[in-house]
């Protein structure tokens, strides 16, 4: 897949902001659907307290015309109470920056939830976008060697079934640097659907992500993202959060329909 290609109908760049209740990124598209809106209101009450139940669901709501599909999951890493948090502020948040469209999506780092007017589930979906650290590495070799070898490693736990998408790992790039890695599939992909999305993520690196200290890949199917420092859970007794700064960050989109 060529990330430059003509199916890619937009490409900007702008500084995101990080606070909890703002996301990485959302998309309104499809034109106004007002009937709809008793129906995706319902389904973001489902949605909600089914990802805060299970970590993820994919339901519907209302019948015919104006039957509306959703899903809804946290990342598998995060404690309940973030999912809780995460998933409620992107309900909240869509209905607002997305208010009369059918097809909709957003992106937080600790969850991800869409809905549209036909059905999805089940559907290799690489719409999205890509947040790039402005910052290269200083030995590229090294770091891309390291990097293609630990998504490998991370990308072949997630196809695993007890793994629910879910793959995660470091790697030491030298004495003092580590790199961390996380993968995670929607649940409703099988297991080739899952391989099939990481891989259009992962091969897309080149182009997008080459030899840049962070990346973040934000699908509609799935999110890759790798660092050097520490971002998911648990953290071992020597690691803290680390919250980067927004300046060393660009956001690309490349979304498509």
């Amino acid at each position: 897949m060529n990330l430059l290609s003509s199916s890619f109908l937009l490409f900007f760049l702008f500084i995101f902001t990080a606070e909890s209740a703002d996301p990485a990124f959302y998309s309104c598209s499809n034109g106004n659907n007002k009937t709809q809106g008793a129906n995706i209101d319902n389904l973001l009450a489902k949605l909600v307290s089914g990802t805060i139940q299970d970590g993820f669901i994919a339901t519907s709501d209302g019948e015919g015309k104006d039957q509306i599909f959703g899903l809804a999951q946290c990342r598998g890493d995060v404690s309940k109470n973030d999912c809780s948090s995460c998933i409620q502020d992107a309900a909240t948040n869509i209905r607002k920056l997305c208010p009369n469209q059918a097809d909709a999506r957003i992106w937080y780092d600790y969850c991800f939830l869409r809905y549209k007017n036909t059905i999805f589930f089940g559907e290799v979906d690489t719409s999205g976008a890509y947040l790039i650290n402005v910052q290269n590495v200083t030995d590229p070799d090294t770091f891309n060697k390291k990097l293609a070898a630990l998504m490998d490693q991370i990308s072949s736990e997630a196809v695993k079934p007890a793994s629910k998408g879910l793959g995660k790992g470091k790697s030491d790039i030298s004495l003092f640097i580590k790199l961390y890695a996380l993968v995670q599939c929607t649940r409703d992909l099988s297991a080739l659907s899952c391989a099939e999305c990481l891989a259009t993520a992962i091969g897309n690196f080149g182009t997008v992500c080459e030899n840049r200290k962070g990346c973040r890949v934000l699908y509609s199917s799935c999110y890759v993202r790798y660092e050097l420092y520490p971002f998911f859970f648990p953290l071992e007794p020597q690691e803290s959060l680390y919250h980067s700064s927004v300046k060393n960050y660009k956001l690309i989109m490349v979304f498509k329909h």
